[in-house]
């Protein structure tokens, strides 16, 4: 016959009552170490990111005013190029195509209400693109 181990009950209360006993022991000897209080806990960040267990000394920097922006730039003031591109498919019949902007290689859905009447394949153009219903599609476009 092969060897069986059967724990008892007796068996199962022991080993409860040993883990209890081993918890409370490393309980204890948490209490005993002492406490850690929060200011050993606190790490300083010097200029550079370092950490430190003081606080680093104030050095202040001389800013000049001249070089500190306060606002964002008027919309007016910011001047937007119109974004050059070549028609790469345009179906008359249904009125829409497609452009490739020739600086990313981006490809914009366009319908003929925004583009001029003699639009064909292989047309540069210059366009704006807005957010359309189903993503960005070229607008306001004109052949160059």
């Amino acid at each position: 016959m092969a060897n069986r181990v059967t724990t008892g009950k007796r068996d199962i209360e022991k080993k409860k009552q040993q883990k209890r006993e081993e918890k409370q022991k490393r309980k204890q000897e948490r209490a005993n170490a002492g406490t850690r209080s929060f200011d050993d806990m606190i790490a300083y960040v010097d200029e550079n990111g370092m950490l430190h267990s003081t606080p680093p000394e104030k050095s202040k920097v001389e800013v000049d005013l001249e070089n500190i922006a306060v606002s964002t730039p008027k919309q007016e003031d910011i001047v937007e190029e119109p974004n050059q591109g070549r028609v790469e498919f345009f179906n008359e019949e249904k009125g829409f195509g497609f452009i490739k902007n020739l600086n990313n290689a981006d490809k914009y859905f366009f319908h003929i209400s925004s583009a001029p009447q003699n639009i064909a394949i292989g047309n540069k153009v210059t366009f704006e693109v807005e957010r359309g219903a189903r993503g960005l599609v070229a607008v306001r476009i004109s052949i160059i």
